[in-house]
């Protein structure tokens, strides 16, 4: 059990003036110490934590959890077990995550005398300040995913498909001890380095190309996420302006992310080195996103109050998408440690132009 983590929502109950809080996502479920699995829900009172869940996972939850007190049900009467647990304790007012349950569940618990209150980001938020070994635990995924960088830059070659460099970086980094890739990677070349989430094809890389290379991984449970933009043979002089372009906006970008800062303002300080140098129009996407378990804040963009504070991480991933000619990006995982951004990737972000 995280008591550290089952302590943030007692107090969060408390101060919400709620009893309990129902949890499913596996995300979240795995922060708190409990096991992931669909026919797993966590309830989590002032006073106990439980697991209600269906005879498959009994036997690996006794084994691999602590804390918690275990509830079988019958598979699929997981709404019956809730409440029950509910009026054994005397708990009426109660929180779900809002991903809990299906339609057909939510409306089940409603007919049961509960007050229930929805919960969209509370959960994340609890999550988005790191304890120091967290942190170390991102650090140690931004490290594999620099040596997987530095380790395919050799091999990326005019003649290479997408798809093989794809496959080469899932296999480098699985073999390094990644558990599995933090997200699909976004490999694309020439033209279509102009989409900015553009999955990899069978497309072949020819000179004169960008080449953007968008991975991470999942290490002990947490996450990395980096972009470098390369180029293949060589660079015109527009290629080179952007590239500089979305570099400078990254720097100042890192530079802007203080404590007390607000995402939309650390959005504006980079979004206005692009728009000041004419490519504003071609920066369609917000700046960052929390890094740690996925679906983490805060979030910065234009539209995004979230006050930043010590031991929150984020990426800072501006860029500059042209159509017909291609873009750039440039992403590092960024702590905020001391009151100041920190990024967390070592690997180079001058560009580089690979012959070849």
């Amino acid at each position: 059990m995280n008591e550290i983590g089952i302590e943030k929502v007692r107090h969060l109950l408390a101060k919400s003036n709620l009893e309990a809080v129902l949890v499913h996502s596996n995300v979240n479920k795995k922060y708190f110490g409990a096991l992931s699995g669909s026919g797993v829900y966590l309830l989590i009172s002032h006073d106990h934590a439980w697991l209600i869940l269906d005879g498959r996972y009994e036997g690996e939850a006794i084994e691999t959890t602590s804390g918690f007190q275990i509830k079988v049900v019958s598979k699929g009467s997981y709404i019956t077990g809730l409440v029950s647990t509910l009026r054994e304790q005397g708990l009426i007012h109660l929180a779900i995550e809002s991903s809990a349950l299906t339609i057909s569940e939510y409306d089940e618990l409603k007919m049961h005398p509960l007050n229930i209150s929805l919960w969209e980001n509370e959960l994340a938020e609890i999550r988005s300040i790191k304890l120091p070994c967290e942190i170390d635990k991102i650090k140690a995924a931004c490290a594999l995913t620099d040596e997987v960088f530095t380790e395919i830059l050799p091999k990326i070659h005019v003649g290479m498909k997408e798809y093989e460099l794809s496959a080469l970086i899932t296999y480098l980094c699985l073999n390094k001890g990644a558990s599995n890739m933090a997200f699909d990677s976004i490999i694309t070349s020439g033209n279509r380095t102009a989409y900015p989430h553009g999955r990899p094809t069978g497309k072949v890389m020819q000179s004169g190309e960008f080449v953007m290379i968008d991975f991470g991984v999942t290490l002990d449970d947490y996450q990395s996420d980096m972009t470098r933009t390369i180029v293949l043979g060589s660079a015109t002089s527009e290629m080179k302006k952007i590239y500089e372009t979305v570099l400078a906006a990254q720097l100042t970008g890192i530079a802007s992310i203080n404590i007390d800062k607000t995402g939309q303002e650390v959005d504006a300080a980079a979004r206005r080195v692009i728009e000041q140098a004419g490519y504003g129009e071609y920066f369609s996407h917000g700046l960052g996103h929390g890094i740690g378990r996925g679906g983490d804040f805060p979030i910065l963009n234009p539209r995004s109050n979230m006050i930043l504070t010590n031991n929150m991480v984020m990426s800072c991933e501006p860029g500059i998408y042209v159509p017909n000619l291609g873009g750039v990006r440039i992403e590092d995982d960024v702590a905020l440690l001391d009151s100041v951004g920190t990024p967390l990737n070592k690997s180079t972000k001058n560009l580089l132009v690979i012959e070849g």
